[in-house]
């Protein structure tokens, strides 16, 4: 079955960085559109980033300039570089996937999601 593993969460002060890593199993990666979603406590889960089985990425709007999506598909995995940190970034980081090819990166558009990792950002 398909399963996808989070890890690199941990504690950060403003400012700083860090790097998620999602890697997958149980599915032809590289046919997947792949993502990067959030969630805090008490609201809704958000999507962070996404990058397409062609190599297109798309960014939230609170994200842009400070957070980078990227693939390896000959290791099956996504990353996620998140720099200057922000208290508001805190949350927990869930890697997503679909085999669907429309551009569309709502929680509904995906079938499959990590245990999640979390991310917290001190001030």
């Amino acid at each position: 079955q398909v399963q996808l593993v989070e890890s690199g969460g941990g504690l950060v002060q403003a400012g700083g960085s860090l790097r998620l890593s999602c890697t997958a199993s149980g599915m032809p990666f590289s046919m997947y559109r792949m993502a990067w979603f959030r969630q805090a406590p008490g609201k809704d889960r958000d999507f962070v980033a996404g990058v397409h089985r062609n190599g297109n990425i798309y960014y939230a709007e609170f994200v842009k300039g400070r957070f980078t999506i990227s693939r390896d598909n000959t290791k099956n995995t996504v990353y996620l570089q998140m720099n200057s940190l922000k208290p508001e970034d805190t949350a927990v980081y869930f890697c997503a996937a679909t085999p669907s090819l429309l551009p569309k990166w709502g929680v509904e558009e995906f079938n499959y999601w990590g245990q999640g990792t979390q991310v917290t950002v001190s001030s």
